[in-house]
């Protein structure tokens, strides 16, 4: 949010900037996109992204359902109790930390942009104890959706980039992307294209590891160690959230955890055959 607002603040003069030399097409794309507007409507350019993001992770995921043996109807159902849940989950966590402020701003709390590791881990639950219900195969599940993971990340990464909302450590190379500071502009590593990049790489990966209908399960391990792998390589090069004194960022700690559940499903699967 602090970035935005900086980001924000540039656009209407808060900081001024001499000249615009250095600004480069994406960038200026994505300034216009930043200040894009309907008649009488505010339109959220990244609430735009995570919605195409999301229509096509549902639209993959019937691709992807047949490949593992799933019914894509039941796949289909579940996704969207998931994405319900979350939504609904996030709220109340919300309401939970400051019921006071829902009481005077109900409107405003529930329009935050929140999703916490909590959120997730909530979500997860109640998508496992929905599939329990539906008896839906939960790793085949994890397989079929893995591809459409990676389509919603890099679709999510690029609507990051054209909002600004990461910020990059940073860099003298010459694909930096150039940014607000308090001394001027300044090149900073894409952070958001390179995870673009790398999601769809990995969607490639994936949908080619669910055409060979190895064991089950083979391909959500894959995919939680490589997103988990990729997730701590970039937020190297991301400017830190944590103090000097820790030890990894939040979202290291998180890759940590994905790349230890991957390598422990992995070591499951091999046991068990």
């Amino acid at each position: 949010m602090k970035v935005q607002l900086q980001t924000l603040g540039w656009l209407l003069g808060q900081h001024p900037v001499h000249g615009v030399q250095g600004l480069g097409p994406m960038h200026l794309a994505g300034l216009a996109l930043m200040m894009l507007r309907l008649p009488g409507v505010r339109l959220p350019v990244y609430g735009v992204f995570a919605a195409l993001g999301m229509i096509a992770a549902m639209w993959l995921s019937q691709k992807t359902a047949v490949r593992v043996g799933l019914e894509a109807e039941g796949l289909w159902d579940a996704g969207v109790f998931v994405v319900m849940a979350g939504f609904v989950l996030s709220r109340l966590t919300l309401i939970a930390l400051d019921p006071r402020a829902f009481l005077r701003m109900p409107l405003v709390m529930l329009a935050l942009p929140s999703y916490t590791w909590v959120d997730a881990s909530l979500t997860a639950l109640a998508g496992v104890i929905y599939m329990r219900w539906k008896r839906i195969p939960l790793l085949a599940a994890l397989d079929a959706w893995a591809p459409c993971a990676a389509a919603l990340g890099a679709i999510l990464s690029l609507g990051r980039f054209f909002t600004g909302a990461d910020r990059g450590m940073p860099t003298r190379l010459p694909w930096g992307r150039v940014m607000p500071g308090s001394a001027g502009l300044m090149h900073q590593h894409p952070v958001d294209l390179y995870a673009t990049l790398a999601c769809l790489l990995l969607l490639i990966g994936l949908m080619k590891m669910l055409e060979r209908h190895g064991r089950t399960g083979r391909v959500a391990a894959a995919a939680l160690l490589a997103f988990g792998g990729v997730s701590f390589l970039l937020d190297m090069v991301t400017q830190p959230e944590s103090g000097p004194g820790a030890w990894l960022d939040p979202v290291q700690w998180l890759a940590v955890g994905m790349m230890l559940s991957g390598g422990v499903l992995l070591t499951f699967l091999k046991e068990a055959a």
